[in-house]
């Protein structure tokens, strides 16, 4: 009598166990599945659900090369990782982003969108991550270097922070305009950009004294550019007599022969550069305006009085 009621006791017992463990499992799927092999018709097999999240993720290096021979980049890049499938407002989610050379992230298996950003250059592609398989992902940014320095006529250095150049690229909008790549880059410093044909325009000044030239970006290589800018330096004098004070609060415009605005500007004594050419400049004091012609060449440096008669 004893026996049976012991025997009893235990089953009480271990189903008590059974439904305590599966409690502690909140949200999962339970599947009852056909007894396999050697197990009786009382146990119960737990499934994780596929949406359940806990899945280990991969590890993912992600490495960068110069050039396709294998040079590898040690600073400088920034990693930006996106899901593969935009949202509902169109938009991909980041994921993660990383400002080592050699980033080491963990993604869950799934498609994404990997971004290598190396200064202005860059290159972005689709990756496919697979389950407890970690991997090593390259990217080839095949990028060069770019450096401009500028002079003037004399070849002297152009002054500190007077020239300043934009980079544009082959590329065009829908106007048929050049993209520009990098707006107001300063001489002297080296810009990282993808291999390709670059036009750059410097401007020395605050006005029309312009260079173009149009340069080669190789894989790996540094570009050296010099340009040489021969303009000239005008002071504008709004005068009652040849030689007299400059009158104060004058409103000036310096036109092209043609009658384009180059530059407008207010005060006594205003300067500007100038691309050589010739040009026409009007100064208006109150009421008054007063108009005057005159010619620059490559050098000077000149003060341009405009009599008030």
């Amino acid at each position: 009598m004893r026996q049976r009621q012991t025997s009893r006791s235990l089953v009480i017992l271990t189903r008590c166990l059974v439904c305590a463990a599966l409690a502690v499992v909140p949200g999962s799927t339970y599947a009852q599945t056909p007894p396999p092999g050697n197990l009786n018709g009382n146990t119960t097999t737990v499934t994780r659900s596929a949406a359940e999240p806990g899945a280990p993720a991969t590890q993912v290096t992600l490495i960068a090369l110069l050039t396709d021979d294998g040079q590898t980049i040690d600073q400088g890049v920034t990693w930006r990782v996106y899901r593969g499938r935009p949202g509902l407002d169109g938009k991909r989610s980041l994921v993660t982003q990383s400002k080592d050379a050699e980033a080491v992230v963990k993604l869950d298996p799934g498609e994404y969108i990997v971004n290598a950003a190396f200064g202005r250059a860059h290159l972005t592609r689709r990756i496919k991550i697979e389950a407890g398989k970690a991997t090593t992902e390259k990217f080839v940014i095949n990028a060069g270097g770019l450096k401009v320095n500028a002079v003037l006529a004399t070849g002297e250095p152009a002054p500190e922070k007077s020239v300043q150049y934009d980079i544009l690229s082959e590329e065009r909008d829908q106007f048929g305009q050049r993209i520009k790549v990098m707006p107001a880059a300063k001489p002297g410093l080296i810009i990282r950009l993808n291999a390709g044909i670059y036009r750059i325009v410097s401007t020395y000044g605050d006005a029309n004294a312009t260079v173009s030239a149009d340069l080669a970006v190789e894989p790996g290589k540094l570009t050296n550019a010099t340009v040489t800018h021969s303009a000239a330096k005008i002071t504008l004098k709004l005068v009652t007599q040849a030689g007299g004070e400059a009158i104060a609060d004058t409103q000036w415009a310096i036109l092209t022969a043609g009658g384009d605005v180059v530059k407008e500007s207010a005060g006594a004594l205003p300067s500007h550069i100038l691309a050589p050419g010739k040009y026409a400049v009007t100064a208006k004091s109150g009421a008054q305006t007063y108009r005057r012609d005159f010619t620059v060449k490559g050098g000077d440096v000149a003060v341009v009085e405009v009599v008030a008669r």
